[in-house]
């Protein structure tokens, strides 16, 4: 595969054959990814308050959680967009190596913006997974899987396959977790003021 196909595979887009996928999936099931992407685009800000939460996360140390064992760390890098719905500046775009962590950022951050799109590097144990997530539908894109170690042409697809669905369900594991921890009394009480804390910690 080419590496735009590699990217359209990635998000789903194509199948291992490179045809689209969407022309093989039953009418039902396209139905219901539709539904889902209207849903989800309703809630675009909920999907941005997760990567601004996950930026703030990213600046520990510690592990966001453990997935099947393992610990997941994420590190933001490169180009970041940020938006709002009100104030003189409705969207900014950051660029550079620790452009997300710059007080430039924080400074937007903590006055209304959120982070719409952020280039991403999640970690699983010893795997790195680099990629950009979208908030308006959770959408992975420009994923860049772990290296293969495969040689066979056929174990190299299934191996591909394997870790795209690896990556999906990791960025689905942590937004749950975050869902999780934004109904309990935590978030108001003590998440939320700390992250206020961070944002003005360079004044």
């Amino acid at each position: 595969m080419s590496r735009r196909q590699d990217a359209a595979f990635a998000r789903g887009d194509i199948g291992v054959d490179g045809e689209a996928t969407e022309e093989t999936r039953e009418a039902a099931e396209v139905e219901r990814a539709r539904a889902r992407e209207q849903f989800l685009a309703g809630k675009t800000w909920l999907g941005r308050e997760f990567l601004t939460w996950l930026l703030w996360r990213s600046e520990s140390s510690d592990a966001l959680l453990e997935f099947h064992g393992e610990p997941v760390h994420v590190l933001f890098g490169g180009r970041l967009t940020l938006k709002g719905v009100t104030g003189d500046v409705i969207e900014l775009t950051v660029k550079g190596t620790e452009a997300a962590y710059s007080k430039v950022n924080r400074f937007a951050l903590e006055h209304g913006l959120l982070i719409h799109a952020a280039k991403l590097k999640l970690t699983l144990g010893e795997k790195e997974f680099d990629f950009t997530l979208d908030a308006q539908l959770l959408d992975i894109r420009s994923a860049k899987l772990p290296d293969l170690l495969t040689d066979d042409e056929d174990d190299r697809i299934q191996e591909r396959l394997f870790l795209s669905e690896r990556l999906g369900d990791l960025v689905q594991t942590v937004f749950i977790h975050f869902l999780e921890l934004r109904r309990t009394p935590e978030w108001k009480n003590t998440i939320v003021p700390e992250i206020l804390d961070w944002l003005r910690a360079d004044k």
